[in-house]
């Protein structure tokens, strides 16, 4: 199954990418929204390599996934790719220059169901697939406009 859109945000891509790369920030909405996040790794800096343990419920069930960073390429991409029982997935974030003021984000999600409950949930969420993207769309743009009031509060 796969799940793609884009915005285009008015900030530059160095911006946006920081924006994208704040890894603390995500922890910490992850945290608030009532998941558990470990980040397992010894990195001392950003890059490839860094790998968290998460644990969160959905549909109704406890799932644990570890998600390992695996390309980071600043300001133009990053790929993370994610485990857990009977499923791998893997996103991908593409920034693009439209010019020096507009960046396009570009998110690609991927999942690979590898057992047979995994691909009944998998289908359940195909069937739901105009759903998901609408909300996948939605924070996207929130996002969008939180980076674009971040940029305008420091030029």
């Amino acid at each position: 199954m796969q799940l793609t859109t884009n915005e285009d945000i008015q900030a530059p891509i160095e911006h946006v990418f920081a924006a994208i790369a704040d890894f603390d920030g995500f922890t910490r909405q992850a945290l608030r929204r009532g998941a558990e996040v470990a980040r397992v790794d010894t990195l001392t800096a950003p890059g490839i390599g860094m790998i968290w343990e998460t644990g969160f419920d959905f549909r109704g069930k406890r799932r644990q996934m570890r998600i390992e960073l695996t390309e980071y390429d600043a300001p133009n991409r990053l790929c993370a790719h994610s485990t857990m029982p009977g499923m791998t997935g893997t996103l991908v974030l593409d920034l693009v220059a439209l010019s020096r003021q507009h960046t396009r984000l570009s998110i690609d999600l991927q999942l690979a169901p590898q057992s047979l409950s995994s691909r009944l949930l998998v289908q359940s969420l195909k069937l739901a697939r105009g759903s998901l993207t609408k909300r996948l769309s939605k924070r996207l743009v929130a996002f969008a406009r939180e980076t674009e009031e971040s940029y305008q509060r420091i030029s």
